[in-house]
C-alpha cells in the first residue's frame, strides 16, 4: 500500500522540489531518497531487515529523519531517543523496545549493547546493491514512541503504518497544506507532535521542512525572516519564552500563515498575548501520543474558541464519561475518551497496561475535560492531578487559569500537599515576566478574590523558571516530591 508520507512516494512530482534543511545540508526529494536509500543498503548489511526496530538517538537534524525513512524502506520500526537521555534511561528504551541495531552520534554514546551506526558514517551516496522499498501494510509497526514517564517508568506506544497515515493526512487536510507550505521544525523529533504535525504533514504534500537544532528566543525570529515559513507547531513553554522578549523585539512574522500550540494546557491569557504581539494566527490542539499526536484542533479558517482544544478532528470521536463510565451530557465534566483510526495499537509488551488504557473500544485518555454544544473540547485537568482537599475535589487547572490572568504572572502549576488533616492542600508555583513586579502575597489575595476558600493555595512561591519534561511539559511529579514529608 502506498502512504503518502514517504519521500519516495514524491519523486515524480517533487523530485527537484526542496523537501528538508537543517544547518548543515538541504536536500531535494530527490536527493533526500537518494539519502535514505543508501542508509537502507547499509542497514541490509548490517542485518536489519523488516520487523526489526532500529533505534535513532539524534538531536534535531537531517540524519534523524533519514534513518526514520530508512528503517520504514525496509519494512522495519523506528523507536525516536531522546538525546538528551542518560546511559541508563536510553540503554532501557534500547532494550525495552527490542531494537537490535542503533543510530547515535559515536561511539561515546549510549548503544544498549547493540550494534551502532554513528552519524559521521551514515552514507550520503550509493552503497552496495539499491534496494527498493517494500511494500508496506497498513498494520506494519512504523514507530514506538515513548511516553514521558510521569506516572512510572516510560512506556512504548505502538503506532502503526494505518496510525500513521491516519494522523499525517488529518493534520495536512486540517491546515489546508499543499506543496506552498514550509514548516519550520522546532519540537524535538522523539516526539509524536514533531513527527505528526511537522515532518510528515508538511513531506505528504511535497512540501518543505526547515529543521532547527535546537530552539533559542532569542535567535528563533531570525529564523523566521530568513527562512519565511508558512507555519510551525510549538509547546506553551515557547510561546511563553517568546511573549518575554523585550517589548522592542518586532519581528517580521507576515510570512506564517498560522501556528500551532498543544502538547500541554495553554493559559488564553499566553495566547491572546501572543497572538496580539506578533500576530499569530494560533490554534490550539490536543491529543496524546497514545492517539498519535492530535485528536481535537480549533480550525485556522473558522470558529476558533480561545480556551478550548477545538473540536474532534474528523475521522476521530471524543465523548465525556462519568466515573461509572456512562456518557455524560453537554458541559458535565468527566474523563476524555477517544475513539478513531489514530489510537494506538497499544503499550509494547505491556498487555495489562494496555488493558487498562483501551477500553471497549475507547482510549482513555486520563484527562478531564467537557464539550460544550457545538461540540468543542476545554480540558479541565489530569485524572490523576486532582487534589483532594477535606473532602472536595480541586482541580489544579482552575487555580492555574486564575494565577496566570494575573498581568505579570508567566506561567503557574498547582500541585497538591500532603496533610494529615485535609488529606491534601494546594501549593502554588509560579513564574514572572521578566518585566513584572508582583509579590506572593498579592497573589494569593487575587486568589482569595476569585476563587472559594477550598481553592485557595496555602502558599504560592515565585520561581525563576517552573521545571520542565524533556518534551516541555511542566514537570509536576519533580514538585511534587519536593513537598513530600522527609524521612527524620
Amino acid at each position: 500500500m502506498a502512504f503518502g508520507y514517504l519521500p519516495w512516494e514524491h519523486l515524480g512530482r517533487s523530485g527537484a522540489a526542496s523537501c528538508v534543511r537543517d544547518e548543515q545540508a538541504e536536500l531535494t526529494y530527490a536527493e533526500f531518497d537518494a539519502r535514505i536509500a543508501a542508509l537502507a543498503a547499509l542497514l541490509t548489511e548490517r542485518g536489519f531487515g523488516r520487523g526489526d526496530v532500529l533505534a535513532i538517538m539524534l538531536p534535531n537534524r537531517v540524519e534523524l529523519l533519514v534513518a526514520l525513512f530508512a528503517a520504514w524502506r525496509l519494512g522495519g520500526a523506528a523507536t525516536p531517543v531522546n538525546p538528551v537521555f542518560t546511559a541508563s534511561e536510553a540503554d532501557h528504551q534500547i532494550t525495552d523496545s527490542g531494537a537490535t541495531l542503533v543510530v547515535n552520534l559515536g561511539p561515546d554514546a549510549p548503544s544498549g549493547g547493540q550494534p551502532a551506526i554513528h552519524v559521521e558514517d551514515m552514507p550520503v551516496g550509493g552503497v552496495g546493491t539499491p534496494v527498493p522499498p517494500v511494500l508496506l501494510q497498513p498494520d506494519d509497526l512504523a514507530l514506538l514512541i515513548y511516553t514521558s514517564g510521569s506516572t512510572g517508568r516510560p512506556k512504548g506506544v505502538m503506532l502503526d503504518h494505518a496510525n500513521v497515515e491516519a494522523m499525517s493526512g488529518t493534520m495536512a487536510a486540517h491546515f489546508s497544506l499543499t506543496e506552498r507550505d514550509h514548516c519550520l521544525l522546532v519540537l524535538p523529533l522523539f516526539h509524536a507532535n514533531a513527527l505528526m504535525v511537522s515532518a510528515l504533514a508538511t513531506i505528504r504534500v511535497g512540501g518543505q521542512l526547515s529543521i532547527v537544532g535546537s530552539f533559542s528566543a532569542s535567535r528563533f525570529f531570525d529564523h523566521v525572516e530568513r527562512l519565511r515559513p508558512t507555519y510551525f507547531s510549538a509547546v506553551p513553554t515557547i510561546y511563553a519564552l517568546l511573549a518575554s522578549l523585550p517589548e522592542d523585539v518586532r519581528p517580521d512574522t507576515s510570512s506564517l500563515r498560522f501556528v500551532v500550540c498543544g502538547a500541554a494546557p495553554v493559559s488564553a491569557e499566553l495566547l491572546a498575548r501572543s497572538e496580539e504581539r506578533f500576530g499569530f494566527t494560533m490554534v490550539e490542539g490536543y491529543g496524546l501520543t497514545e492517539g498519535t499526536c492530535a485528536s481535537a484542533c480549533n480550525p485556522v479558517d473558522g470558529v476558533r474558541k480561545l480556551g478550548t482544544v477545538g473540536p474532534a478532528l474528523p475521522g476521530q470521536r471524543i465523548a465525556i464519561v462519568r466515573e461509572d463510565g456512562s456518557l455524560a451530557g453537554t458541559g458535565e465534566i468527566g474523563e476524555v475518551v477517544i475513539s478513531g483510526p489514530t489510537v494506538m495499537r497499544g503499550y509494547f509488551g505491556k498487555p495489562e497496561a494496555t488493558a487498562e488504557t483501551l477500553v471497549d473500544g475507547w482510549l482513555r485518555t486520563g484527562d478531564v475535560g467537557r464539550l460544550d454544544e457545538d461540540g468543542y473540547l476545554t480540558i479541565v485537568d489530569r485524572v490523576k492531578d486532582m487534589i483532594i482537599r477535606g473532602g472536595e475535589n480541586i482541580y489544579p487547572k482552575e487555580i492555574e487559569a486564575v494565577l496566570t490572568a494575573v498581568p505579570g504572572v508567566l506561567e503557574a502549576a498547582v500541585v497538591g500537599r500532603p496533610d494529615d488533616v485535609l488529606g491534601e492542600s494546594p501549593v502554588a508555583y509560579v513564574s514572572l515576566y521578566p518585566d513584572a513586579r508582583i509579590g506572593e502575597d498579592e497573589l494569593l489575595e487575587h486568589c482569595r478574590r476569585h476563587l472559594t476558600r477550598v481553592k485557595v493555595p496555602e502558599r504560592i512561591e515565585i520561581l525563576d523558571g517552573l521545571p520542565k519534561n524533556p518534551v516541555g511539559k511542566t514537570d509536576k511529579p519533580s514538585l511534587r516530591r519536593a513537598l513530600q514529608p522527609q524521612p527524620v
